[in-house]
């Protein structure tokens, strides 16, 4: 009975076979005058007329030796981590399902988590350590994608030049993470990233200095100091100011600084927003020392100062 059975439905999968062959050449035969087939997503379509003559199944590829067959003929690959063990095994006393182990389980898992521990590079152990405070750290600031690329690559090339070895580890993040800022020229101050990442800027600012001098010429990335142009926005933005008032405030810096205002070796910060007070007293808008100093996280006495040489050159 089972063999009859096992012929029957190999008779109906036979003739349904046939069926749709039969169906696929009506298609095909109603189809433009020159037709033109190409496989796309799995299916014989014609481009001439968008007619889909049948499916095209893919089915015991063949195998693939040199390098341009496996760049021909690859379709998906398996993706893994580039850091950091497949999996973790633990040095505990229970089991997966919460059981406790005998002392043969307990020794045994004891062994293999040392092994493991031995097998994995020193490289992969700082990965493994340092990507999820390099995670924090970018989404505390919110910074784009394409930094992140560049803080991580320039972070990558670090440890690789085993510059970390007896140094912060947290340090090194946060001067990566600045020195892709700098890089692309986002305004972000590196107090801000010290200050995100519990860092003293004494810890950052050294390990900035070893980036600039060792790793962005290898990486023929340029490091571009902040401007007090990129502030001026930046406060603007933050104290709810006008587009008119921002706009002037650039206007004076500008004027300053082709009649020979002297910039070089001064806080940017406190010519932005002494620029930024000038501008908003000479639009009657109201601004008060106090609100632009502690935005910039500047003294008074410095925004004032800094009003003066600007209006001597102005």
């Amino acid at each position: 009975m089972k063999e009859i059975m096992i012929m029957k439905k190999i008779n109906e999968y036979r003739i349904r076979n046939g069926k749709k062959s039969i169906a696929n050449k009506e298609r095909s035969e109603a189809c433009c005058e020159n037709p033109n087939y190409a496989v796309k997503n799995g299916e014989q379509v014609c481009i001439n007329c968008g007619m889909i003559a049948g499916r095209d199944i893919v089915d015991n590829e063949r195998r693939a030796y040199t390098k341009k067959e496996i760049q021909k003929r690859k379709r998906t690959e398996i993706r893994w981590r580039r850091f950091g063990p497949r999996t973790v095994i633990p040095n505990t006393k229970v089991d997966s399902m919460g059981h406790k182990m005998g002392p043969q389980g307990k020794r045994l898992f004891s062994r293999l988590s040392k092994i493991q521990n031995s097998l994995v590079s020193s490289i992969e152990r700082n990965f493994w350590e340092a990507k999820p405070k390099f995670k924090l750290l970018t989404s505390k600031l919110n910074v784009p994608n394409y930094i992140k690329d560049t803080a991580w690559k320039i972070y990558s090339l670090v440890v690789e030049k085993k510059l970390t070895m007896g140094r912060s580890i947290k340090g090194f993040i946060a001067a990566s993470l600045y020195a892709a800022i700098r890089v692309h020229e986002f305004p972000r101050l590196l107090d801000e990233v010290c200050e995100a990442s519990l860092t003293p800027r004494h810890v950052v600012h050294q390990s900035l200095g070893i980036l600039i001098r060792k790793i962005l010429p290898e990486l023929n990335l340029k490091y571009h100091p902040i401007k007090p142009e990129q502030l001026i926005f930046r406060f603007g933005s933050d104290l709810d100011l006008s587009m008119k008032v921002q706009q002037k405030a650039l206007t004076f810096l500008k004027k300053s600084t082709k009649n020979g205002l002297k910039r070089a070796g001064k806080d940017p910060r406190g010519f932005a927003a002494s620029a930024i007070y000038m501008a908003a007293k000479h639009t009657n808008e109201r601004l008060t020392q106090a609100d632009i100093a502690d935005v910039s996280n500047i003294t008074e006495v410095t925004l004032r100062t800094r009003i003066k040489e600007i209006k001597k050159t102005l």
